[in-house]
């Protein structure tokens, strides 16, 4: 079985466990030098539910450590969309779920086999894989698949923002950063900074979004 990790962001993250985001994104290459194609998990997850086999949530894909069911996952545009429960009866579920919170966990990761690849200039293209398993991970390999919400005080008027494409302000940034990924103060402020210098400079983006993962990681 071969492992895929994406930085994550929290969708909705529910104090009875409920959690949502994307397990994996589309077209950008990761670290690995792989790139996912959309339609890359269609065929497996309707094998899935014709097995009537469901997708496990796995602690940092521990097989002996199942901490959570996903109840729906399914592809759109941007990636794998995935909605699951973290059973908060297991011990290291309620740690996982403390950890989504503060912020402490750094992705989530797919664990597949490949049934279909293809090369594009030296890229592997992954056009077909069997998803297995989706779990938790400190660290990822794609920043592109993170949790886009995380249910906290102080930051739906900014996810709204964001929602509706609007851009934040320098504080509005601060709060979001602060009650949706639980960031201290001074990280939150520094990333700020970085994410409103680097707008409107195509040249730099490069540049800015190594400054801005430095930043929040403090």
């Amino acid at each position: 079985m071969d492992t895929k990790a994406f930085r994550f962001e929290i969708k909705a993250l529910g104090e009875d466990g409920t959690v949502e985001g994307y397990a994996a994104v589309f077209g950008n290459v990761d670290g690995g030098g792989d790139r996912l194609v959309p339609g890359a998990f269609r065929a497996g997850l309707a094998k899935a539910a014709a097995e009537g086999r469901s997708i496990p949530m796995l602690w940092q894909h521990d097989p002996d450590r199942p901490i959570g069911v996903w109840t729906e996952l399914q592809e759109d545009d941007r990636g794998l969309k995935a909605a699951g429960q973290l059973i908060l009866d297991v011990g290291q579920a309620r740690e996982a779920h403390a950890l989504m919170k503060a912020g402490a966990l750094g992705g989530l990761s797919v664990g597949y086999r490949t049934v279909k690849a293809g090369n594009d200039g030296g890229v592997r293209q992954l056009e077909e894989v069997d998803l297995w398993e989706v779990s938790p991970v400190t660290f990822p390999m794609n920043r592109l698949a993170r949790l886009t919400a995380v249910k906290a005080e102080g930051a739906e008027a900014e996810l709204e923002k964001l929602r509706a494409g609007e851009r934040l302000t320098e504080r509005e940034f601060e709060r979001l950063l602060k009650g949706s990924l639980g960031l201290s103060n001074s990280q939150a402020e520094r990333a700020a900074r970085v994410h409103l210098k680097g707008q409107g400079d195509p040249a730099g983006g490069a540049d800015d979004e190594a400054a801005f993962w430095a930043a929040m990681a403090g």
